[in-house]
């Protein structure tokens, strides 16, 4: 199964009866942290795109359904760390607090979760708050533990799942 090709004209096309809605414990385990350790992926339904290059409704699949990508975290300024998520038509703005993501396995935190929604418009002034939003992943790697990640699963990205409320 691992053979076919689930992306095809640019949109996420699944087998019959396949259903893709993982919790957010397998988005971080089974999926974030195998990417960012270059490690193969349970299913290759995730395509990498750059989020921010791209309006909510111009990213690819069903707009009526959840949509999963990768995508490097790209900085606003050249020495910072703040994250650059303006596009075309507007920007992401953060909103609430960022969840901890915890393995039911494993005590410590080792994943984040923040809730973003889409304002049109390139000034706060100007823009107005849409339906959109999107849930940005992120990996929280204790420093003692990375080691033995990367020897358990072998770049760092980000998962963020885009939909319409």
């Amino acid at each position: 199964m691992d053979k076919f090709n689930f992306v095809k004209d640019g949109a996420i096309k699944l087998p019959p009866g396949f259903r893709f809605q993982p919790t957010d414990e397998e988005i971080v385990f089974q999926y974030l942290i195998r990417k960012t350790f270059s490690c193969p992926l349970p299913a290759s339904i995730i395509p990498e795109i750059n989020i921010c290059s791209n309006d909510p409704w111009d990213l690819p699949g069903d707009i009526e359904q959840d949509r999963y990508f990768f995508s490097n975290k790209e900085a606003k300024y050249r020495n910072g760390n703040r994250a650059n998520r303006a596009t075309i038509g507007g920007y992401w703005k953060p909103t609430g607090l960022d969840k901890q993501i915890i393995c039911s396995k494993r005590k410590p935190i080792i994943g984040m979760k923040k809730t973003l929604v889409f304002y049109k418009g390139k000034t706060a002034s100007q823009a107005y708050r849409t339906d959109w939003i999107m849930h940005e992943y992120r990996l929280v790697l204790p420093k003692n533990s990375s080691s033995n990640l990367h020897a358990h699963f072998k770049k760092s990205s980000q998962l963020s799942q885009s939909k319409r409320k």
